[in-house]
């Protein structure tokens, strides 16, 4: 045989043995460089905090810094998109929030399906919503509100943290639940609806427990309930509006989502890490100062909830007349 034909067949079967060994994968070799999250609201305020102590949790734990992004805008909608267009390979981290759900109830021609386009991942935590009332309004429980309510249909200014949102939705559920009349009031967050609420500007209003919790503690607004499915430990005297009303539940959660496509194994390490953050003495105390309930799922616990909560809030858009805009 030729020496050059030997020579090229020789390279051929070395060619063909090397691609039998095994080689490292993608999830093999993540993560080699720093990952991002994208958190769709401003620095500062709960959410944010939340974000960064996971963040600083999961740079230890991947030995890569998890560097946070702030994406507020579109209601959400900017991070979402952001995510959605970057690569499928784990360095892309999505704050996923109810919000996100919500969405594409009321929103027409959104450029991406959230359910279709993000994958979920774990949840991080439950911000509580609550049931709250100036001082000067004389129910004390659930029951003695909606009695109030109903002697003055049309009358009481009753506020949310934004129209459309959550806590939108969640004034809907109860108005249908319990049958009162009142005067939606939408702020453009929290911290301008508390500031009405102390004032007496507005009697009534559904906010996150975060930032209502200081000012619970000063009697600068009274709360009636809780509208997660239990009583929380900062609180233990006010009860879960299910004590009243046992089939409502209202929160707002997060968790943490990737770009759909992302490998599997990517996946379940950021599950595992994630959920070892959230089981750490430390961090659970972290967020308790805040209100926050750490929400340790699996990643089909996490999908089922966001099934659930989109079922669950279609069906509150629909008796409650509102349309896509």
């Amino acid at each position: 045989m030729p020496l050059h034909r030997r020579h090229v067949l020789r390279l051929a079967g070395l060619a063909a043995a090397s691609s039998a060994l095994p080689r490292p994968t993608l999830a093999q070799s993540w993560p080699s460089r720093p990952l991002r999250l994208l958190v769709p609201f401003s620095a500062g305020g709960t959410t944010d905090l939340i974000a960064r102590l996971m963040a600083q949790w999961l740079s230890d734990r991947l030995g890569q810094h998890v560097i946070v992004e702030n994406r507020p805008g579109g209601g959400t909608n900017i991070a979402v998109q952001a995510a959605v267009n970057a690569p499928r390979d784990g360095y892309t981290l999505l704050f996923t929030v109810a919000t996100n759900i919500i969405n594409p109830l009321l929103q027409k021609s959104l450029p991406f399906d959230f359910q279709r386009d993000i994958a979920p991942v774990a949840g991080l935590a439950e911000l509580p919503l609550l049931l709250e009332v100036h001082p000067a309004v004389p129910a004390k429980t659930v029951d003695e509100f909606v009695a109030y309510a109903k002697t003055r249909p049309g009358q009481i200014p009753f506020a949310s943290f934004g129209a459309r949102t959550i806590s939108h939705l969640a004034l809907e559920l109860l108005k249908t639940s319990t049958g009162i009349d009142v005067v939606h009031v939408p702020y453009p967050g929290g911290p301008q609806l508390i500031t009405d609420l102390l004032t007496g500007r507005v009697q009534a209003g559904i906010d996150a427990l975060p930032n209502s919790l200081p000012h619970i503690r000063s009697g600068g607004v009274r709360a009636l309930a809780m509208l997660s499915a239990t009583r929380v430990p900062l609180l233990p005297d006010v009860p879960s509006i299910r004590e009243t009303i046992p089939d409502f539940e209202a929160s707002t959660w997060s968790g943490i989502g990737v770009p759909a496509g992302t490998p599997p194994e990517i996946v379940e390490r950021l599950n595992r890490e994630t959920n070892a953050g959230l089981a750490d003495a430390g961090m659970r105390a972290r967020f308790a100062e805040v209100g926050a309930v750490p929400l340790q799922f699996t990643v089909a616990e996490l999908r089922a909830l966001i099934a659930r909560d989109a079922e669950k809030w279609a069906r509150v858009v629909k008796q409650a007349g509102m349309k896509r805009e």
